[in-house]
């Protein structure tokens, strides 16, 4: 059992690092109607043509699914007296019959009617919730006192990366997840589902400038290593006992020029396999699991 508390992200007295983003360099790792109206020279739809959807827009953004995201909302007291519970009539008997809302109204609704309300192949099994954005805790907040591993994502934007990325972080015990606030996906929908819950209980920095956010780490006692896969130093030399903040760029262009120049060092992971590289969120379930050696040795 994960010894994380739950997430409470009231906000905190203290203010995020800010400043102007910087510019960096390659690195390493339904249709209706036309506008015209009515046509004569209108004829039955070509039975070979894909079918149009009549499925609205949706906010994704705004919902959390699937099971494991939506009980761990259900569970954070940064939740209490928030959101639209929506489950199908078999998710909201175990709902009651477990206990897992207490005072909250469950809205029953068919899987079809809920298959609407959602993105286009969202896996919901059952359950949904209509949130707003959890608050971001403040820098300081994760950084003192300065032991563990800290990750900071740089200008990743893909929610399944970054969903994933979450749930290796939770799971090998980092203290939480900083990003650039312009430039990162909202920890809800499709990330949500990525996650199994984990933006739920770890803690999770939006800041404006990722550079002066490692200046800021560094003044705290912190020791930032950015993956690049042109480094010639590996990670496992890289890392040791020290507090860690471990920096993944974006699978195109890498972490950025003057956020790597605030890294105390690069490195790659090494891949005897010869394969050119990993996904990003594998790359850092490896470096995770690295740092936490290094901190905490295994038997």
């Amino acid at each position: 059992m994960s010894r994380i508390p739950e997430r409470n992200d009231r906000k905190s007295g203290r203010k995020p690092t800010g400043g102007a983003p910087s510019k960096g360099r390659p690195g390493g790792p339904g249709g209706g109607p036309s506008k015209g109206g009515w046509s004569p020279r209108a004829t039955e739809a070509d039975p070979t043509a894909a079918p149009r959807s009549n499925r609205g827009k949706v906010d994704a953004d705004g919902f959390l699914w699937g099971r494991h995201p939506v009980l761990a909302a259900l569970a954070n007291p940064a939740r209490k007296g928030m959101g639209r519970l929506l489950a199908t009539p078999d998710r909201a008997a175990e709902i009651e019959r477990e206990g897992l809302a207490p005072g909250r109204v469950v809205e029953v609704i068919e899987p079809q009617a809920l298959d609407r309300m959602l993105p286009a192949g969202a896996v919901h099994q059952g359950l949904a919730f209509k949130v707003q954005p959890l608050d971001g805790v403040a820098l300081e907040d994760l950084a003192e006192p300065a032991q563990g591993v800290i990750v900071m994502l740089d200008q990743l934007t893909d929610p399944q990366n970054v969903g994933a990325i979450f749930r290796s972080a939770l799971a090998f015990g980092a203290r939480g997840i900083v990003v650039q606030d312009r430039h990162s996906p909202v920890l809800a929908g499709a990330l949500a589902k990525a996650a199994a819950g984990a933006t739920e209980r770890l803690p999770c920095a939006r800041v404006t400038n990722l550079s002066r956010a490692l200046e800021r780490l560094a003044d705290l006692g912190w020791r930032a290593v950015g993956l690049d896969g042109a480094s010639d130093e590996t990670l496992e030399t890289a890392l040791d006992h020290r507090p860690t903040v471990l920096v993944l760029g974006s699978e195109g262009d890498g972490i950025r020029r003057l956020v790597a120049e605030h890294c105390d060092v690069l490195a790659r992971i090494p891949m005897p396999g010869g394969f050119e590289s990993l996904n990003v969120s594998n790359a850092a379930a490896v470096a995770l699991y690295e740092a936490f050696r290094k901190q905490r040795p295994l038997d």
